[in-house]
């Protein structure tokens, strides 16, 4: 007979990157302790030393998840010192080149259905969209330009991995510069 191995010592940000995977993976429905703590190797138990029970690991999945995908770039310091349209085009590549949207549809269901991942959804956008606005703004747009060109930035970024599946990623990164020039002509 086979000795089942246990891990020890999963982290918090552990828990929540498998929470993050299950969610992408079916519904909030079936993201449970159990399925969680099987996934990782370990027994349950463990989850407990990090969060008090589910709903507070749901409640730390939404600011991981806004933290992760959204406030690694928006608070990133090396992309707040480039130029506007350098800061647009690295956003783009790191959101390509860390797949920073890959749970994007899996939250957005969620929050279709739940207040709080609702709430999370909003603020992800808010930041999103200030982020964005404010260096099409330090390029000179105002107005309905500005709130265009904002909207269709981050509305694109979004969501073109899930939309278009078969483009390469050699391809997507060859057309962001392309993308931003489009966006950046007055």
């Amino acid at each position: 007979m086979k000795k089942k191995i246990v891990r020890r010592g999963v982290s918090k940000a552990e828990w929540l990157e498998m929470g993050l995977q299950s969610l992408s993976n079916g519904s909030v429905a079936n993201l449970t302790i159990e399925r969680l703590a099987k996934s990782l190797g370990i027994t349950k138990a463990g989850f407990y030393w990090h969060f008090k029970n589910r709903d507070d690991l749901l409640r730390q999945l939404l600011d991981y998840w806004t933290h992760e995908i959204t406030g690694v770039i928006t608070t990133n310091s090396n992309v707040l010192t480039l130029k506007p349209k350098s800061r647009l085009i690295k956003t783009a590549e790191m959101i390509l080149d860390f797949d920073l949207t890959r749970y994007e549809i899996a939250f957005r269901q969620w929050a279709l259905q739940d207040a709080g991942a609702a709430r999370a959804v909003k603020k992800a956008n808010r930041l999103r969209l200030n982020f964005i606005r404010e260096a099409f703004s330090e390029l000179g747009f105002k107005g309905d330009d500005l709130e265009t060109r904002t909207m269709l930035f981050v509305c694109y970024h979004s969501m073109e991995s899930s939309m278009f599946k078969e483009i390469s990623r050699k391809q997507r990164r060859d057309q962001i510069r392309k993308r931003i020039d489009l966006l950046t002509q007055k």
